[in-house]
């Protein structure tokens, strides 16, 4: 999916603005990229959140010292828009030479800006660093894909790839790869992610799963579409019962967007990959 750049920053030089300018945030809404997989947006078929950390988030006190933490933004997919991922950025140096009166004044002030670009209740954790550095790096759960022994013909989204193999049988599994990867449909530049899948109901073909997810590789689309896409093609190829798909992007500019759907009720795990 390519989209019109005439209101968003990426792909354009810019400015960078280093006081405090709400103004930069630039929502798309979701609307487009659900139309073409006959989502509804009253409707919709899980539930979830897009999780985004911030890595270079910083500030000034009072006495005009800076000020650093790790900030993470947790955005309800049931939200009208997404933001831009440059003006994102934009937004947040905005910061950096703006004195505030600690860090719950910072976190009122991104609450406020991000949900009302949003259109939805955004909830802001600002960690410092010493409290972010003990959460460490981890993997998801389950079981690695990426050890099969598959060739690979497709780089577009094939959902035909994905099968059951025994529609009869009844699993209830976990299953992760690192091999996910798509393309920024402004900027054409690749995103690394890695995609842990948890299902209940017929097995699904673990080589043609795995295919599918490279499948992905040359497609361009948002982070959360991709996630969507992939949400909605197994639920219509192999019919599980329970359903979550969760992508975990490689940071770019110092901030990482992370996608959870799910047919249940819940929290994705709270793990920081290698890559992030």
């Amino acid at each position: 999916m390519v989209i019109s750049t005439d209101d968003l920053p990426l792909g354009k030089q810019t400015d960078y603005v280093a006081e405090y300018m709400p103004s930069l945030l630039r929502p798309i809404q979701r609307t487009e990229s659900r139309k073409l997989l006959g989502l509804d947006g009253k409707a919709l078929p899980f539930m979830g959140m897009d999780i985004w950390t911030a890595y270079e988030m910083s500030w000034l006190d009072e006495k005009g010292k800076p000020q650093v933490g790790v900030c993470e933004f947790r955005f309800p997919c049931q939200s009208p828009a997404i933001i831009e991922s440059k003006s994102f950025k934009l937004y947040l140096n905005s910061f950096n030479q703006t004195p505030f009166h600690g860090p719950r004044e910072v976190i009122a002030a991104l609450e406020t800006d991000l949900s009302a670009a949003a259109d939805a209740p955004v909830i802001v954790q600002l960690l410092p660093l010493a409290q972010a550095l003990q959460r460490g790096l981890g993997h998801y759960t389950g079981e690695p894909l990426d050890h099969l022994d598959v060739e690979v013909q497709d780089y577009r989204p094939n959902p035909n790839l994905l099968i059951c193999d025994q529609p009869t049988s009844y699993v209830n599994e976990s299953l992760n790869s690192d091999l996910l990867k798509s393309n920024c449909p402004v900027t054409g530049q690749p995103d690394w992610a890695s995609v842990y899948i948890e299902y209940q109901g017929a097995a699904i073909n673990r080589e043609g799963l795995l295919k599918y997810i490279i499948s992905f590789r040359q497609h361009q689309d948002f982070h959360e579409s991709c996630v969507e896409r992939m949400f909605t093609d197994i639920m219509a190829q192999c019919g599980p019962e329970r359903l979550t798909v969760y992508a975990r992007y490689t940071r770019r500019g110092g901030l990482d967007i992370n996608p959870y759907r799910s047919t249940g009720i819940g929290e994705p795990q709270d793990v920081r990959l290698v890559r992030q």
